[in-house]
């Protein structure tokens, strides 16, 4: 009787200590939120969400304990998303300043971009890519090119082979195709990079062309580059190096019955694409460079880019060099069709705007980036995967970053509005969650208020 006695009080205290869970001094609350599911649009209202240890632990309507968390953040009235990419970002090279570089990379993160793509890959990328994976700096995720493969630094197919060989072994993520790569050359890159196990990704050079580009499977086509030009009918008979400003030169010429071709080939070959359709309603665009410099986001950049910028403009845009309103409308608007159609019924798009090219100021120039592919006819559920789920995949990811769910990094934006219904409300954010470290809207403005001070 004593025994049962003494077993029945030691089962009884184990029950009462069950009853009071203990909560880790590291994780996080927030209550009352409203979570984005990014695979079909649904909203899980009015739910607890736990974070700790940089993931996130739980995802419930009740909470026990919640008066045990040290640290609790207010959802009442806000929505989760996952943090966003920027799938054709820049990141500063050397002998840009270590403390410019990471300025740079907290604009991105300032508007809740949580991974980068890095476009124009250096060694010293390699380096920041560690540090940002193993949080000594305050850094998107992020993934690099190789430097650029051109037609000037890579001129043979011997080359082809040394320099796709070593930049695999470097450890870049996949190489960057820039233009001027001879046919030979481009086929040797190609098979080199599908020896060695690394994609490639970027433009298209001319006399590769948009049919062989797709069929060589790259990983991404950036800028829609050589679309435009494979609309145009063989019996025009163009040369191909007077194509302009991505095609620009021959708009007249575009035959739009092509478009559906060309999303087909795309969609068999698995290409991504990525429209920085921003740049071309920016810079290669009939708005003034001075209308351009009054928005707020450029008293982040150092005076001289944006002289550099303005000088730039007005040279691209000018009458005397070809340029031509009417003209650019009509380029405007098959590049919106090429964009609606490889939404529809290509393999996938990826959100990146190209910052920071001519007026794009990184982080910032997403949300010009977004409007872009909304004026194409995206909805705001296609723009936000485009920028959450699909990065995800494209890295093989899905598990780790790019959605809401249990398990996965702790990578969000809580922004103070539906998205879904109006994708400004991406701009206007409580705060950003970086692998489970909270950078509160007050810490956003404080260090926004540094860079514009030093830049």
């Amino acid at each position: 009787m004593k025994n049962y006695i003494i077993c029945l009080s030691m089962l009884t205290f184990l029950a009462c200590n069950q009853n009071k869970t203990t909560v880790s001094d590291t994780a996080t609350l927030i209550t009352n939120v409203a979570i984005i599911d990014v695979t079909n649009g649904d909203i899980l209202k009015d739910h607890q969400f736990v974070i700790d240890s940089g993931k996130i632990k739980e995802i419930t309507r009740q909470v026990e304990n919640a008066d045990k968390f040290s640290t609790q953040i207010d959802g009442q009235g806000k929505y989760i998303i996952p943090g966003l990419a920027e799938m054709h970002a820049h990141i500063p090279q050397p002998p840009t300043s270590a403390q410019r570089t990471e300025d740079v990379l907290f604009l991105y993160l300032s508007n809740g971009i949580t991974t980068i793509r890095g476009m124009l890959g250096d060694p010293n990328h390699l380096e920041l890519r560690e540090k940002a994976k193993n949080g000594e700096i305050l850094s998107p995720r992020i993934f690099t090119s190789s430097p650029s493969l051109n037609g000037n630094s890579v001129t043979t197919q011997e080359e082809a082979i040394e320099k796709v060989t070593a930049y695999q072994k470097e450890g870049y993520d996949f190489l960057k195709i820039h233009p001027g790569i001879k046919r030979e050359v481009f086929d040797q890159i190609v098979k080199t990079a599908n020896e060695v196990g690394i994609p490639f990704a970027g433009h298209v050079p001319v006399d590769v062309g948009i049919r062989h580009a797709l069929e060589s499977k790259y990983a991404s086509i950036d800028h829609v580059d050589g679309f435009l030009e494979g609309l145009v009918p063989e019996s025009a008979a163009v040369k191909p190096t007077e194509n302009g400003f991505f095609g620009y030169s021959f708009t007249s010429l575009a035959n739009t019955t092509k478009i559906d071709e060309l999303v087909q080939l795309a969609k068999d070959n698995e290409v991504w694409i990525v429209p920085t359709q921003s740049l071309f309603e920016r810079w290669f665009a009939p708005i003034s460079a001075d209308d351009l410099l009054k928005q707020p986001e450029m008293k982040y950049m150092p005076a001289a880019t944006l002289e550099d910028w303005k000088r730039r403009k007005n040279q691209s845009t000018d009458e005397k060099n070809g340029f031509d309103k009417d003209t650019w409308q009509t380029f405007i608007t098959i590049r919106q069709q090429l964009i609606k159609a490889l939404q529809a019924n290509g393999h996938g798009m990826l959100l990146g705007s190209d910052a920071p090219q001519l007026f794009n100021v990184p982080g910032f120039s997403i949300h010009h980036e977004i409007a872009g592919m909304q004026r194409s006819g995206l909805t705001p559920l296609e723009i936000i995967q485009s920028g959450t789920l699909n990065p995800a995949t494209y890295f093989g990811k899905e598990d780790t970053f790019g959605q809401i769910k249990e398990g996965m990094a702790a990578d969000f934006i809580l922004v103070n509005a539906n998205p879904l219904e109006d994708l400004n409300a991406l701009k206007h954010i409580s705060g950003v969650m970086l692998g489970g470290k909270w950078i509160s809207k007050e810490t956003i403005e404080k260090r926004l208020a540094s860079i514009a001070n030093t830049k």
